[in-house]
């Protein structure tokens, strides 16, 4: 069976008649061939031409022999598999061949079939590996922080110095602000990154049942126990687990878990045997720890325990820049995923996504979207779209129309109202806000006279107020001043 695509396959070998004999099977079959007579040129293959798959190589050549060659192959990123092939082939030479990584050993004179399923063993091994990593960035996406506001960029900051030690964490933070997306970075940026990352929901899980989750039970420990069960802690070992909502814990539980941080030790229920563990602990919770020490729901020394570092995650509101962001990356992540077409917000509608409190956050945020990608069939979303808190907002924002005849009127009115809206959100500061919106000072001040919006003059920067009938209201302190 011929594969999906044309594989593409290096031959390095010195024998011009094994090439020519190889060239013949490989493109019968249906791949495609390259060759090169020595390593040095093998070598320079690989680098030249993208997309190599296999490559067959020989070990004895002249100059760089193959075992070199492979051993250079192997220090660099992303390398095809490699299949050695010898005239003088010694079970010495295929250890060595092996121990370098080598995935097969073939010896001339070189039968068809078994060179056929040998390659394609190979080739099917590197097509599992590329979906491997394929899944694995998805996975990795997934867990993106996302956000250009300051606090955003300082988590970052915080989470890159601290992933490379060994360090316990404690994430706080407002519920939806994305603390699992800390813990996994964390992880992801640690020197156990390779190991396993086991997460657990300390408020998901039953009181009668948390201790057997975290440090696991012998068969027969208690009522249902009909097997014999690893904890959390066991199968975190060599790596990061992550006790996400700790706050909820029952306090022998936490007396535990003080136990693991102390002494890196666990014992199953039921069991009189303790067993070491090496594992990182990631905390996280949406409560007041110290409040639940003051009522004397939660240990004050598993506290400092946990409190070595602390990170803030900081909920939407106090970053509302980042939520186009986040909207647009949340819907082309959708749409990716689902075979969706693509769909953008309206201005007013981004608006009031952006001036909604977003109780739930990241997550309430992240569901909004999802749902209108999939419930609005226009390729716009506008505001009439939104679900009726998103609505309200948006109604909101729109200038009052009563009384107004002309387009032209209308839009005087709704760039006054914007331009108020962005002064007042900018503390009355000129300069600031010709910034935030993109257009020169001098044409703002031209704005500000024409729609009466009163210019007066603050400690080091003119500022603006607003006036409330088109200019015609005017005070002792701005007398004499005409905005110009």
């Amino acid at each position: 069976m011929k594969p999906e695509r044309k594989a593409r396959i290096l031959v390095i070998d010195d024998e011009e008649g094994i090439r020519k004999s190889l060239k013949m099977i490989l493109e019968y079959e249906g791949y495609e061939y390259f060759e090169a007579a020595t390593g040095e040129d093998g070598l320079e293959m690989v680098r030249e031409t993208v997309g190599i798959d296999l490559i067959l190589l020989d070990i004895r050549m002249p100059g760089r022999s193959g075992l070199e060659v492979l051993a250079e192959l192997r220090e660099r990123p992303f390398v095809p598999e490699v299949i050695m092939i010898s005239g003088q082939g010694t079970i010495q030479a295929a250890v060595e061949a092996t121990k370098l990584g080598a995935f097969d050993f073939l010896e001339k004179p070189l039968h068809r079939e078994r060179v056929l399923i040998s390659i394609r063993n190979a080739l099917q091994k590197t097509k599992l590996s590329r979906e491997c990593q394929d899944l694995k960035k998805k996975a990795e996406k997934h867990y993106e922080i996302i956000g250009n506001h300051p606090l955003v960029q300082n988590l970052w900051k915080e989470i890159l110095k601290i992933a490379p030690t060994n360090a316990t964490v404690l994430i706080y933070g407002e519920s939806g602000t994305g603390k699992e997306l800390v813990a996994r970075s964390i992880h992801a940026h640690s020197l156990r990154a390779r190991e396993t990352f086991v997460q657990v929901n300390c408020a998901a899980i039953p009181e009668e049942l948390i201790e057997s989750e975290l440090f696991g039970h012998e068969k027969g420990s208690f009522t249902g126990a009909t097997e014999k069960k690893t904890g959390k802690f066991e199968q975190a070992d060599a790596g990061t687990i992550f006790l996400d909502e700790v706050g909820d814990m029952s306090l022998r539980t936490q007396s535990k878990v003080l136990r693991v941080l102390e002494e890196g030790e666990v014992q199953k229920v039921g069991s009189n045997k303790i067993s070491k563990v090496d594992v990182r602990v990631i905390a996280a919770t949406n409560k007041d720890l110290r409040k639940e020490i003051k009522d004397g729901r939660f240990r004050e020394d598993l506290y400092f325990r946990l409190n070595v570092v602390p990170l803030y995650s900081p909920p939407l509101r106090e970053r509302p820049e980042d939520i186009p962001i986040l909207v647009d990356y949340f819907s082309r992540t959708f749409a990716e995923e689902n075979n969706f077409r693509p769909r953008t917000f309206s201005p007013e509608a981004m608006d009031a996504l952006t001036r909604y409190p977003w109780k739930g956050n990241v997550r309430e945020l992240k569901n909004i979207v999802e749902r209108l990608m999939i419930m609005t069939d226009k390729d716009t979303i506008r505001p009439q779209d939104l679900p009726e808190p998103l609505r309200e907002k948006a109604e909101a924002a729109l200038p009052d129309a009563s009384g107004v005849k002309t387009l032209r009127e209308f839009r005087d009115l709704a760039e006054r109202d914007f331009l108020l809206a962005k002064l007042e959100a900018n503390g009355w500061n000129i300069s600031q806000t010709a910034r935030e919106i993109d257009t020169p000072r001098s044409n703002l001040y031209k704005k500000l006279e024409q729609y009466g919006i009163k210019i007066t003059a603050g400690a080091g920067e003119t500022v603006a107020s607003p006036s409330r009938e088109g200019g015609e209201e005017e005070s002792p302190d701005s007398e004499g001043q005409d905005g110009r």
